[in-house]
């Protein structure tokens, strides 16, 4: 009997309904966090607000380091329409512009602490966002649509930073803070228009019974697989060269004496069009790899585009050579992003998504604090080429551990371990 089933096509994989609901979710998710940090600052500063009140303004991005306290409700709980994911995505979606409309209508220079209450509550509703998004694109993306779907997400995300800050402070300089926040406000409506058209997964997860088995089964379903310590020492480790590379990007920079105009046109914008093609194209290969080669392969790569920036630190300011070490970098980071977002979606149990991705995204941030603590110590201690060797060897032990990749268990989508596939799927 011949097989019909037809292997899905990188066209394919990237155009469809759910993966387009994906990239206009990733720009969702992505407006509101410069609207209370970079493109705040630069109100405050505007403002004659006090350096020391703009410093302190930083902590109002707690939520989105905490937001796996919240996450069992939102997987406990289903909302009385749209369903559980859609549900919470609209409701999360509107308190998001009723807060970004309130923090229009702040005064920062004059009453600093409830402009910061505000700034708060829309951290808050933010971060629950990207709770129930990243757990409504985990569920709706088939197996091969995972890195295409990863890809897309990454560059909506990318495009919403660059309107809620770079364009926000264009229109700034044209009109008045209050307007500029109300057209942020109204892109918003990208995200709500989204949560009504998107579809729904096609197997919806039954949620916990109780708030206890919300917060206590995602933990006991994890660590009853096998590798699952494993698993977690490689997401810690796997971006680590990454983290170690970028670091102190800016001030290498600028020791070779590179100027703010060549560091912010190179970085901000030819590095975020980098970043873009990179996730892309490393979405589209993971439909061609499969998720172990291609984590082999983007994270082989993202190491070794350190040499780009050891090449750099020995020819010092030569700007042909930082405009080529900033391009290897964004495009082997990116295509490991995609890789390394579609792997974290395929080893969540569809019962307790957002629990279970929220916790992940709250141990990426590990890597990102501690991986830069030490940074500072590193390069005043060896110097910048050999501080670029060590970014490049830090690659290694996330890698190493990809050696057991096939002792670790994933999820089925009915919610049952299954091992991990070796190979090509």
């Amino acid at each position: 009997m011949t097989n019909t089933t037809q292997k899905p096509t990188i066209l394919s994989a990237f155009g469809n309904r759910r993966t387009a609901a994906v990239l206009a979710l990733g720009f969702s998710s992505g407006v509101p966090l410069a609207l209370t940090g970079a493109t705040l600052q630069a109100w405050m500063k505007t403002e004659n607000v006090d350096l020391t009140v703009i410093g302190l303004f930083s902590l109002v991005g707690i939520p989105y380091t905490l937001k796996f306290l919240w996450a069992p409700l939102m997987d406990r709980f289903v909302p009385p329409f749209l369903g559980r994911r859609r549900g919470w995505m609209l409701i999360s979606q509107l308190l998001l512009v009723l807060g970004v409309i309130a923090l229009a209508f702040s005064d920062p220079a004059r009453f600093p602490a409830l402009t910061a209450t505000i700034c708060l509550g829309v951290a808050f509703f933010s971060s629950s966002q990207d709770i129930v998004i990243d757990a409504y694109r985990t569920e709706i993306l088939e197996k091969d649509e995972t890195g295409p779907g990863a890809a897309l997400y990454i560059m909506g995300y990318r495009i919403a930073v660059l309107v809620s800050g770079a364009v926000a402070l264009i229109l700034a300089d044209h009109m008045p803070w209050k307007l500029v926040y109300l057209i942020m406000a109204c892109t918003m409506g990208v995200g709500i228009l989204t949560s009504f058209l998107a579809p729904d997964p096609k197997v919806p997860a039954k949620p916990p019974k109780s708030i206890g088995d919300a917060v206590v089964l995602p933990f006991v379903e994890f660590f009853k697989r096998r590798g699952a310590v494993e698993i977690l020492a490689f997401i810690v480790l796997y971006k680590l060269d990454v983290v170690v590379a970028q670091a102190l990007m800016t001030p290498f920079l600028m020791d070779l004496g590179f100027t703010k105009t060549d560091i912010g046109t190179v970085t901000k914008g030819f590095g975020l069009v980098a970043t873009i093609l990179g996730t892309l194209f490393g979405g589209a290969m993971l439909v061609k790899l499969g998720m172990l080669r291609s984590l082999w392969f983007f994270g082989l790569l993202q190491g070794l585009a350190g040499f780009s920036f050891m090449t750099l630190a020995r020819l010092g300011h030569h700007y042909p050579m930082m405009v080529t070490a900033i391009a290897v970098e964004n495009i082997c980071s990116g295509m490991g992003t995609a890789a390394f977002a579609a792997f974290m979606m395929s080893i969540c149990d569809k019962r307790y998504t957002a629990t279970q991705y929220a916790l992940l995204t709250s141990l990426m941030a590990i890597t990102r604090v501690m991986g830069s603590a030490l940074t500072g110590y590193m390069a005043k201690a060896w110097g910048w080429e050999l501080y670029y060797l060590a970014s490049i060897l830090v690659a290694i032990p996330g890698l190493l551990l990809l050696l057991r990749y096939s002792k670790w268990t994933t999820v089925a989508a009915d919610g049952t371990a299954e091992p991990a596939v070796v190979g090509a799927k």
